[in-house]
């Protein structure tokens, strides 16, 4: 009996804080993230790690097991699924299935993706995990092997729940994922109408063919969550995903989205041209003068990665950008190598982000750290590429320095 009580009470502070985090964030509803796919570098981010109620964007999630059963062989697009009573009963949106009819997979996939079909998921829920409830917890495992540190669900359609959550950051990286992992079943997203016994339905996403290259993604609405929406857009090869949680109105929502679409676009832009720079001089050995340029505003050339978790230990400002930050850590239990130290943290950030995407080093699954150290002239910020191998550490400065560049390999802590 005491052990029983005892598990009880740990569930119920846990679930309490979780609660009360929220309780707390839902004060401003509102989190925002814009993140270049390509390099999944952050181009914006506003409380992204801030816990929200997902709403309809929970589908997402829905769709994805879904997806994965396809590809398995669990599932195909024309087997018919019996609705059952507990389907039938969920509250709207729904697209109205009566108890003891079919619906195909691939009809309650578009129902679903178009018009946000709550009983439609439960449907699709019910036969791949016997319940929503099971369902729920398998929603929950994959949100987790998707590093969606802070995402709990409860249901399949996201209808209200104080135990679902999420934050901006999660629900780029499931976005992320759908994108990489399910492509070919992207364009369901991107479905304007669906007809369903002699009804066509409008997709909620309104900015599909209206802000140039948004191509598909979710909508989502509760009281308690407001007006959210996860939108990708992709322009001249480059591809961008943004999410907005908490808007005032579908209206004031949809204007935002379409603004950090325009600005994400123009940071990528502003990235790749700051790019093209050689790299700065190195500011361990020389003086800071007071000729330099300051630093870009806040969202105009400045991004950390979207693989950088909220519970990374020891995090600094960069660029003094409200709002952003960079993970820095030591490179404990792991080499590194660093790249430079230099006056501006865009700069340190500049030269980590070329070298690792320099295909020749391999190094696209390398920590970007950038470490601010206070000298008598200023502060400095050092350049560094971590969680490597004492051998890739080795390799790649040797190969830097027959380069001309400057290279230092760090020891772990």
């Amino acid at each position: 009996m005491k052990y029983v009580l005892r598990i009880l009470v740990v569930f119920i502070l846990t679930f309490g804080l979780n609660i009360s985090a929220l309780a707390k964030d839902g004060q401003n509803k509102y989190a925002s993230i814009i993140v270049d796919v390509g390099s999944m570098e952050i181009l914006h981010a506003r409380q992204i790690d801030g816990l929200r109620y997902p709403a309809s964007l929970t589908k997402m999630m829905t769709l994805y097991l879904v997806f994965d059963a396809l590809e398995r062989g669990e599932l195909g697009l024309d087997e018919k699924l019996l609705v059952s009573a507990r389907a039938a009963r969920t509250a709207p949106v729904k697209l109205g299935l009566r108890r003891g009819q079919t619906i195909t997979v691939e009809q309650a996939v578009q129902a679903v993706a178009v018009m946000s079909g709550n009983d439609a998921a439960v449907v699709l829920a019910e036969r791949l995990g016997g319940s929503e409830t099971e369902f729920a917890a398998k929603m929950t495992a994959k949100a987790k092997a998707l590093g969606m540190q802070r995402t709990v669900f409860r249901n399949a359609n996201g209808l209200p729940d104080d135990g679902q959550i999420t934050t901006a950051r999660d629900m780029a990286k499931l976005a992320e994922s759908l994108l990489r992992t399910h492509h070919q079943y992207y364009p369901y997203f991107n479905q304007i109408k669906f007809t369903y016994k002699g009804r066509t339905y409008t997709n909620h996403n309104t900015l599909l063919g209206k802000v140039a290259g948004v191509d598909g993604f979710k909508t989502g609405y509760t009281n308690a969550s407001g007006y959210n929406l996860v939108l990708s857009a992709e322009r001249s090869g480059r591809r961008l995903i943004a999410v907005v949680l908490g808007g005032a109105s579908g209206r004031s929502r949809d204007s935002h989205m379409a603004d950090l679409i325009e600005r994400g676009f123009a940071v990528q832009k502003t990235i790749d041209q700051t790019r093209a720079r050689r790299f700065a001089l190195n500011a361990d050995t020389r003086k800071t003068t007071g000729t330099r340029k300051p630093n870009p505003k806040p969202d105009s050339a400045q991004a950390y990665t979207l693989r950088a978790s909220h519970t990374i230990i020891g995090s600094g400002r960069v660029g003094g950008a409200k709002g952003l930050q960079m993970p820095v850590r030591p490179a404990a239990k792991n080499w590194a190598v660093q790249l430079g130290a230099f006056a501006f943290a865009a700069d340190a950030h500049m030269v980590n982000q070329i070298v690792r995407t320099d295909a020749d080093l391999g190094l696209m699954n390398a920590e970007q750290v950038v470490i601010p150290v206070q000298k008598i002239d200023g502060i400095i910020y050092r350049a560094r590429l971590a969680g490597l191998s004492f051998e890739q550490a080795g390799y790649v400065c040797n190969t830097l320095v027959a380069r001309a560049k400057p290279c230092l390999v760090v020891a772990p802590n």
